[in-house]
């Protein structure tokens, strides 16, 4: 079975008046790489964990890749606080992390067997609009950054040139991502970062064994959902916060040996996801791997999506970077965030609210994280 998931692309939009920013939608590392994938997915994991304490009860998905990559896109024209938040928030070096970005950037696109990973991003600057040269260049040649011009005063033909560009990007499988009223002549600057990711999982789900079945959500109303089942070999186990408090994790491999998904979910059904989220992080993540043992089960697993409309705002301000929301003090004034996602033996059922995280192994690179309380 494929699993796919297509991420709506990370769009900032600068322009002259300020406006909501909205989401719609223990071990050292082994290479610098690695460093910095896991230290940016840290960002964007705590980022998830405020989103789904502020929304317990939603299906939510995020890119932590995606969040630390348009950031990092940011970083060439951020100066003074905001750089510096920048740079906190993400753990890099004040010197520039540039070199260290593309290297990571080239190490997740490598093709990988049956796993397909697209990440491309694009600069839409509005013609005449003086975007300096050494901006275009840092993401140019760290982030693969193509760059096109747009004639913002007609807003239909600017939303039609980007969203072609998306849809040739994602090869076909993000059709769109901008509207019309969400440009205006005083629109300067577009900047887009999109993940598409089609993996095969390693042991596979087969449609005829997919039947209905309960799920409890978190409010403790059960529903009857598709849940896909397998007998196979699965490492798995039980873990536990510092605090006490158990959870499993299993780790469902891809075909491609490079991508991993785990679900997470609590021991107890009256333990909630977000007291252990807090403790989640790319090293606990990474200490997964001794942790957990291989072992001959039936898993019991949803199929679902995830796709919600969520402000970054509160998240990324609250985690410390804040002036980049600030008409007085950003250095970009109207920023707006948009991410969407459009899948006899011991019995594991997944049949309560879970966790889950798609994790690129070479570097430690959290793609994607999601909460699912109803499928």
């Amino acid at each position: 079975m494929w699993i796919s998931i297509r991420m709506w692309p990370l769009l900032l939009l600068l322009s002259l008046f300020p406006q909501t920013v909205f989401l719609s939608a223990p071990s050292s590392p082994s290479s610098p790489s690695q460093l910095y994938g896991e230290r940016g997915s840290d960002l964007g994991l705590a980022v998830f964990g405020q989103l789904v304490k502020d929304q317990p009860l939603d299906n939510l998905l995020l890119s932590p890749h995606g969040v630390a990559s348009v950031l990092g896109m940011l970083l060439p024209g951020a100066h003074g606080d905001t750089r510096r938040q920048i740079t906190s928030g993400l753990k890099f070096k004040r010197s520039g992390p540039y070199k260290m970005l593309r290297r990571l950037h080239k190490s997740l696109t490598t093709r990988s067997n049956a796993d397909t990973l697209t990440i491309a991003n694009a600069l839409f600057p509005n013609e005449g609009f003086n975007v300096k040269e050494d901006f275009l260049s840092a993401n140019r040649e760290n982030f693969l950054c193509e760059t096109r011009t747009i004639d913002y005063s007609d807003p239909e033909k600017a939303a039609e040139t980007i969203n072609s560009w998306v849809k040739n990007s994602t090869k076909g499988h993000i059709p769109a991502l901008v509207k019309a009223e969400m440009l205006d002549p005083l629109t300067r600057l577009v900047a887009v970062n999109s993940i598409y990711f089609k993996g095969l999982w390693k042991s596979r789900f087969q449609a005829q064994n997919t039947k209905p079945r309960s799920f409890t959500t978190g409010n403790g109303k059960t529903y009857k959902v598709p849940m896909m089942s397998q007998l196979s070999v699965f490492s798995l186990g039980q873990l536990s916060t510092p605090e006490g408090l158990k959870y499993n994790v299993i780790e469902l491999p891809y075909h491609g040996k490079s991508m991993s998904m785990f679900i997470v979910m609590t021991s107890e059904e009256s333990t909630p996801l977000t007291s252990i989220l807090p403790h989640i992080t790319t090293s606990t993540i990474q200490s997964w791997s001794s942790q957990l043992a291989p072992r001959r089960i039936r898993l019991l697993l949803p199929k679902f999506t995830a796709e919600q409309e969520v402000d970054l705002e509160g998240p990324l301000t609250a985690l410390g970077i804040r002036d980049l929301f600030s008409q007085n003090k950003a250095d970009f004034r109207h920023l707006t965030v948009i991410l969407h996602a459009r899948s006899s033996p011991p019995l594991v059922s997944v049949d309560r609210p879970f966790l889950f995280l798609i994790r690129h192994k070479p570097t430690g690179t959290i793609l994607f994280a999601g909460h699912i309380n109803n499928p």
